[in-house]
C-alpha cells in the first residue's frame, strides 16, 4: 500500500503505483504524480543529477501502463526531423513518403532535454501542445494517448542550457525524484540490477482503460469557489514585485487538471483545497521568474510560493457541500 495519504480508493491507480514500486524505491510521491500528469493528459519535465532513476521510472510506466514507449538521446547534434520524422521521395511510388520520427509513439522519454539545440526543442511544441506533427505541410496527430517525459540535469551541469519558457510552460509539472533515503539505498543496493526488474513488471492497465481513467479525471466537478481561488493563486504571482514573469493562463489550466487528477486518484468526484495544495508547488514553480532588478535578499522561488500560498486563503467549501 502505498504510504502517499491520497492514494488510498482508486484500485488501477493502486495496482499501477504497487506495480511500479518493485522497481522504483522509496519515491512514493513522484509515482503518484507522474500518474496524475499522465491522467491529467499533461507532460512532466524531471530535473535532477544523473544516477537516481530518471529513465528507470519511465521505463516502468511504459511497460506498467502497456504503453508504446520510444526514447531519444538530446544532444547538440540532434535535428528537428529526428524527433517529428522527415520526408524522403520514392522512386516506386513517384511520391513523398513520410518518415516517423521518435515522437510517433504513447509515451517519449527526452533524455536530457537542455542538451539539445533550441531547433531541436522547438520541434517538441507542436507535438506537446496539439498532440500532432506537421511535416512539409502535413499534420499528423499522435497516439492517444501521447506523454512526454523529459529529464534535465541542473542548470549549471556542462553543456547546459535553460529550457525557453515556451518550453517550460507546456510541461504540466516540474519533478525531483532526489537522492534515496539511507535505508531504501539499502534496499537498492540488496536488489536486483534495474533491467532484471524492469523484465519482470507486469502490464497492469490498457491502453482503453488510461483513455477511460483520463476521461474520470476529465469529469471531476470543480467547484467555483475552487476556481476562484485558482485564479487568485496564479494573479498572486503576476502582481508579486520579486517575480518578473508569473503564471500564465496554461499554468492555471494545468493546475486545474491536476488537481482534478488528485482528487479521482483520492477517490472523489469533486476538488478540494487540497487538491490544489498538494500540487501547486510542482505545476508553477518552474513557470516564474524572479526579478533580478530587485534585490531578492534570501528569496527563492520555493519561498516565493510559499509566502503566496499562506497569503491567499483557500474557500471553505466542506460547509457549503454540506447544503448541497
Amino acid at each position: 500500500m502505498s504510504k502517499y495519504e491520497h492514494i488510498s480508493v482508486q484500485p488501477k491507480a493502486l495496482m499501477i503505483i504497487n506495480e511500479i514500486n518493485k522497481t522504483i524505491i522509496g519515491k512514493d510521491e513522484v509515482i503518484e504524480k507522474v500518474l496524475m500528469s499522465i491522467l491529467a493528459k499533461g507532460h512532466i519535465l524531471l530535473e535532477d543529477t544523473p544516477g537516481v532513476g530518471k529513465t528507470t521510472l519511465a521505463l516502468a510506466f511504459s511497460k506498467t501502463m502497456g504503453l508504446d514507449y520510444k526514447r531519444i538521446q538530446f544532444t547538440p547534434e540532434i535535428m528537428p526531423a529526428d524527433v517529428v520524422g522527415f520526408s524522403v521521395y520514392s522512386k516506386d511510388k513517384e511520391r513523398l513518403l513520410y518518415q516517423s520520427g521518435a515522437v510517433l509513439c504513447n509515451l517519449l522519454l527526452v533524455d536530457e532535454i537542455n542538451r539539445a539545440s533550441s531547433k531541436a526543442q522547438s520541434a517538441l511544441l507542436e507535438a506537446m501542445e496539439e498532440c500532432s506533427v506537421t511535416v512539409d505541410g502535413v499534420t499528423r496527430q499522435l497516439p492517444n494517448p501521447f506523454t512526454v517525459i523529459a529529464t534535465q540535469n541542473p542548470i549549471g551541469s556542462t553543456g547546459t542550457q535553460m529550457l525557453p519558457e515556451s518550453q517550460m510552460d507546456r510541461f504540466m509539472v516540474k519533478l525531483s525524484m532526489g537522492y534515496p533515503e539511507f535505508q531504501d539505498e539499502i534496499k537498492i543496493l540488496k536488489n536486483k540490477q534495474s533491467r532484471e526488474l524492469l523484465k519482470s513488471l507486469e502490464q497492469s492497465t490498457s491502453t482503453a482503460e488510461i483513455l477511460q481513467m483520463q476521461e474520470q479525471v476529465e469529469n471531476v466537478h470543480i467547484d467555483d469557489d475552487i476556481y476562484a481561488y485558482i485564479t487568485r493563486l496564479a494573479s498572486a504571482t503576476r502582481e508579486h514585485q520579486l517575480i518578473r514573469l508569473g503564471v500564465s493562463p496554461r499554468g492555471s489550466i494545468a493546475l486545474v487538471r491536476m488537481s482534478k487528477s488528485a482528487a479521482w486518484l483520492a477517490g472523489r468526484d469533486y476538488v478540494i483545497p487540497s487538491d490544489v495544495q498538494l500540487v501547486f508547488f510542482n505545476v508553477f514553480e518552474h513557470r516564474i521568474i524572479l526579478n533580478t532588478q530587485v534585490s531578492l535578499g534570501n528569496a527563492t522561488v520555493h519561498s516565493i510560493l510559499s509566502r503566496i500560498m499562506q497569503t491567499v486563503l483557500p474557500p471553505d467549501i466542506s460547509r457549503k457541500r454540506a447544503y448541497l
